[in-house]
């Protein structure tokens, strides 16, 4: 990196301004970059794609990856993340069994003509043949067995994918079903998938290696695993295809080389050759492409956000670990970077806790996102500085009344 500009708000007026759009505070990173054509995006026919870095979690490509839209089957890696989360935590055994109902048969078995392992009805199964069941023939019934056994019925558990939904940060998924059968209120984002897709694979690196396993026998019947990216000579090793009649053809996968891994999402393709060759363009072109770049070392102070109230006027700002981005190779695009954050921030603050976020964007594609946290305790400061403070945020708060009124 050539050049590395950090520009921190200096004057009261300049906070005042920005607290009274109701813009957060900003630190602006620039960096240049040489020019090349080998960032050129691939065309692709989908509508609908992203594609990231999985160390980093830089967005290399995205295509309405934020337009909720039915997901179908890959509405199981939900599924299968909570599921995963029961076994890691203890809760659950793979050596459990769990009895095959009559509702999880005719619904997600062999009379719903739909995707199935061929569960029979009555039996039981261990947990560990049924995770292979949803996962590499996307049997609707073993993922709808699953949930049973875990929280009694289907509608439940789709009450703890939800949840889990929220924590991990998705912001365009609703789940009412377990397996992507259609249901007008059941939506998902590529992004969404692609965070969940992110959290399999970082934090359930063992239960994930069920993904590349190439097939699956139950009650004599062998069905070949359904992601065609596993036979493509591209580092692929996981994650599933889904299909709706309204939704198109989806697919998430992902991919490593030369220890780089990659996570695509294909949202809405007319076929499943569309989909499969969209997601082999854009991982060929991702490994192609791109190369990683460290912006902050662990512990390196990012930048600073206002405090009011505080010992200090600021809080230095760092992160947990390493901030990388990924960069066209030899690239001819700015990188530019933005620490946002709700302020001032009242004091006192804790060492470690989350208080911004760094934003960094490659033009006008937002390519990074990382949480920052405090890199000292701050306590509270004195009486007349505390005063001084809340008087600052009063009128910066008539102020901002006022704007809203005129804007309004």
């Amino acid at each position: 990196m050539s050049l590395l500009r950090i520009l921190f708000p200096g004057r009261r007026f300049a906070d005042a301004a920005r607290a009274v759009l109701g813009l957060s505070a900003a630190l602006i990173v620039v960096a240049s970059i040489t020019p090349t054509q080998a960032q050129t995006a691939p065309e692709i026919a989908a509508p609908q794609a992203i594609l990231l870095d999985f160390d980093s979690g830089s967005v290399l490509f995205e295509r309405a990856a934020d337009t909720p839209s039915p997901p179908a089957s890959i509405a199981k890696l939900m599924t299968m993340a909570v599921v995963f989360g029961e076994i890691t935590s203890g809760r659950l055994s793979q050596d459990q069994e769990f009895k095959v109902s009559e509702y999880a048969w005719r619904r997600g078995g062999a009379p719903s003509g739909g995707s199935t392992m061929f569960a029979a009805v009555n039996s039981t199964i261990k947990v560990s043949d049924l995770l292979r069941g949803a996962i590499i023939p996307s049997g609707n019934d073993g993922a709808i067995v699953l949930a049973e056994g875990i929280s009694g019925n289907e509608l439940a558990f789709t009450v703890k994918m939800n949840q889990e939904a929220k924590r991990l940060g998705l912001t365009g998924s609703l789940f009412v079903n377990v397996s992507g059968l259609a249901d007008p209120d059941q939506k998902t984002t590529p992004r969404d998938m692609a965070k969940v897709a992110t959290h399999i694979i970082r934090d359930y690196p063992d239960l994930y290696k069920i993904y590349s396993e190439p097939d699956f026998l139950w009650n004599k019947i062998r069905q070949n695993n359904r992601n065609p990216l596993l036979g493509m000579s591209l580092g692929a090793d996981g994650f599933m295809t889904g299909y709706q009649k309204d939704a198109g053809f989806n697919l998430v996968g992902s991919a490593i080389q030369n220890g780089q891994r990659l996570v695509v999402v294909i949202m809405g393709a007319k076929s499943e050759k569309e989909r499969a060759d969209d997601a082999r363009r854009l991982l060929e072109w991702g490994f192609r492409s791109f190369e990683s770049r460290t912006l902050f070392e662990p512990g390196q102070i990012v930048g600073e956000a206002t405090l009011y109230g505080g010992a200090r006027n600021g809080a230095p700002l760092t992160s947990d670990g390493p901030i990388r981005v990924l960069i066209p190779r030899n690239g001819d695009e700015k990188l530019v970077a933005r620490i946002r954050f709700e302020g001032p921030i009242a004091a006192p603050v804790e060492k470690g806790a989350e208080l911004a976020r760094l934003m960094v964007y490659r033009g006008e594609q937002l390519a990074l996102d990382v949480p920052l946290v405090a890199a000292e305790t701050v306590p509270a400061g004195p009486l007349w500085r505390r005063a001084m403070d809340g008087a600052y945020e009063l009128v910066v708060s008539l102020l901002r009344q006022g704007y809203a009124k005129l804007t309004g």
